[in-house]
């Protein structure tokens, strides 16, 4: 019973030691695409290679060994697990120059330098016989040898030294990470130093760093030693990577928040710029209505009046002049072209500022347009008005009526059709009015929006300064619709009037 449990101790220690570098790797494989804090994804690759074919290959020592006990393990055994070990040590040797090298590396020199040790590994292999044909019995065990020699000792020392670098980088920003990295580069150096001690054959370099030395001289084996060091750089590998995810994320919130923050900064802009925009709209009405009061005031009690006193005056000169027919046609004329030019003036003092408006309200000031339209222009216009008609707010009646005015102008104009609708609706909450003719129309695309003195662009801008909204809708040969929709204050009901 006294042989087995050593054995037993033996086969539980490289079952660990597979595991921890089989872990170790298939980490590494899953993770290193999400941790560009570390390096770039494909810096982090051969050592994922690494770990998952040297736990592979301790693994399969471990099915071994028992064979090789019972003298039937075959010949291509041992030859798979050099392979295995070989590459897996290539593998740490091309992380170590593409880590220790990062960013200056020159393109593919991991990859060549991995290849090159490689080749220089089998070469010296085949040139010193230590093949399995020229010796069979020993070419496994010098094999072994030679690969921690030339491959796995410097391999691990560049990685312990690229992990310090990254170590002396993040020490002052992020100490756990760096704490984690410097633990990882120790256990590296520490498993560097453990391939010192390899089987005892011809080309061992000392007798003091032998597996054999080792056991005897501590009482534990050299794969415990391994084993405990691919823990201590798994677990701190893990742990960094780990940490790597968890400020990954915080940069991630951050880069969320500062980039809502940022939204909700422009939005408020916006919404801000929309207010300034929506009061200077209104401020622009109201100075354009005032000022056609003024210039409508100044023509009714200056210019009408003197046109009213010219033409008394030539009445009266008429009857200072009855014998000279001449004078009396020209003064007759004269009369005649005052007239005239007064029923202008009057239109024209009724078009910037109709008194209707003032003193009657909306709905009277309508129906005075859309009799003019019919007098005038032979333009049909059938009004309704719906709801309680109510005087509401004078700049909103003003609206209002302004895009009526200009929607007649337009259907007179442009929409080439003698017919016309007009519907004014009045609610507690809104008064909506609807214009709608059945001429030529136009495509939608060619709506303005803002600006330019355009009419319907006018429309939107009247309609917007009181919070209204407005639609136009328009197809070649279909016609047009205007709608408008003005919301009214709880306090703006006032005295209901008839319809006209």
């Amino acid at each position: 019973m006294t042989p087995i449990a050593p054995q037993l101790d033996i086969t539980v220690i490289y079952f660990i030691y597979g595991l921890s570098f089989f872990t170790l790797g298939m980490a590494v494989a899953m993770e290193a695409g999400r941790i560009p804090i570390l390096a770039e994804a494909r810096i982090l690759r051969p050592l994922a290679v690494f770990g998952i074919l040297h736990g592979l290959h301790e693994w399969i020592e471990l099915f071994m060994m028992p064979l090789a006990a019972q003298g039937i393990l075959p010949p291509s055994a041992a030859f798979i697990r050099i392979t295995l070990l070989t590459v897996s040590f290539a593998s740490l040797f091309a992380y170590g120059v593409r880590a220790i090298h990062w960013p200056k590396r020159p393109p593919a020199a991991d990859s060549l330098a991995g290849l090159i040790i490689l080749i220089v590994y089998f070469s010296t292999l085949f040139l010193a016989n230590m093949t399995p044909r020229l010796n069979p019995d020993t070419w496994a065990n010098n094999a072994d040898v030679l690969a921690r020699y030339l491959i796995a000792v410097p391999g691990a020392f560049l990685a312990a030294a690229a992990l310090r670098s990254q170590y002396r980088r993040w020490r002052d920003d992020y100490p756990p990470l760096a704490g984690c990295l410097n633990l990882t580069a120790g256990g590296f150096f520490v498993y560097g130093l453990s391939n010192l001690f390899v089987k005892t054959t011809a080309i061992t370099i000392s007798p003091y760093l032998t597996v054999d030395f080792f056991e005897n001289s501590v009482g534990l084996p050299i794969q415990f030693f391994r084993s405990i060091t691919a823990a201590i750089v798994a677990i701190s590998l893990l742990r960094a990577i780990h940490l790597v995810e968890q400020k990954r994320r915080q940069q991630l919130i951050s880069a969320q928040q500062e980039r809502l923050d940022a939204l909700n900064k422009l939005q408020n802009e916006l919404e801000k710029r929309k207010k300034m925009r929506k009061e200077l709209l209104r401020h622009t009405v109201i100075a354009q209505e005032e000022e056609r009061k003024r210039i409508a005031r100044e023509l009714h009690d200056e210019t009408s009046q003197a046109l009213t006193a010219n033409s008394l005056r030539m009445e009266t000169l008429k009857t200072l002049i009855p014998e000279n027919p001449v004078a009396y046609e020209i003064i007759s004329r004269s009369q005649d072209l005052c007239r005239s030019m007064a029923r202008g003036l009057h239109r024209l003092v009724h078009d910037l500022r109709p008194a209707q408006l003032d003193d009657l309200g909306l709905v009277p000031s309508l129906h005075y347009l859309t009799d003019e339209a019919r007098r005038n222009n032979h333009l049909m216009i059938n009004m309704k008005v719906t709801g309680d008609p109510q005087r509401i707010d004078s700049l909103v009646e003003t609206v209002l009526f302004r895009i009526t005015q200009e929607a007649i102008t337009n259907i007179i104009r442009h929409a080439h059709t003698d017919h016309a609708t007009i519907i004014l609706d009045y609610t507690p909450q809104q008064v909506s009015l609807e214009i709608e003719d059945f001429g030529g129309g136009f495509a939608n695309e060619n709506i303005p929006i803002f600006g330019g003195g355009c009419g319907l662009a006018g429309m939107r801008e009247r309609a917007e300064s009181v919070d209204g909204d407005i639609l136009i809708i328009s197809q070649p040969d279909q016609g047009t619709k205007i709608e408008v929709v003005i919301p009214l204050p709880p306090a703006s009901g006032g005295s209901t009037t008839d319809g006209r």
